[in-house]
């Protein structure tokens, strides 16, 4: 006998449980969107979380270290790691918040607002998935912002 029969096929998986979890989706659509992201920060040198600081430092101005952590839900110890190395590569720098002594602002130095500049639009594009439509794109968005905004 050559070859491999069509009847030894296996059955498809039945996911019919799973397929009505919203973890489950949430995270097989992650699983689809982010690795092509993570290619292309890869090439910068960039994580996403790297990525997601300079997009939030980018678009707020005077934003101080707390309010980063809180956006992205990262611990005040480990933001401040990433942020220390973010500075160590040139990305951003802290200054103290003038009207606050106890806070830090964040600010894009030159090298980081070029990368960002160079990344954003690459980011966006890979991000939206062609088997959605514009208005699809929009209309998911907008529901999976309602579960964290």
């Amino acid at each position: 006998m050559t070859g491999h029969s069509t009847s030894l096929a296996s059955p498809p998986i039945d996911q019919t449980f799973l397929l009505s979890l919203l973890g489950y989706n949430c995270l097989q659509a992650y699983l689809k969107v982010a690795p092509p992201i993570k290619r292309l920060l890869a090439k910068y040198k960039l994580k996403p979380v790297e990525f997601t600081v300079l997009a939030l430092v980018a678009e707020n101005l005077q934003i101080n270290q707390k309010r980063i952590g809180e956006t992205i839900n990262v611990s005040p110890p480990n933001l401040a790691t990433l942020l220390d190395r973010m500075q160590e590569n040139g990305l951003l720098e802290r200054q103290r918040n003038p009207r606050d002594k106890r806070s830090h602002i964040v600010a894009l130095t030159p090298q980081g607002q070029a990368l960002y500049e160079k990344t954003r639009s690459s980011v966006a594009n890979l991000e939206r998935p062609a088997s959605l439509s514009a208005d699809e794109h929009d209309q998911l968005i907008h529901l999976l912002q309602k579960l964290f905004l």
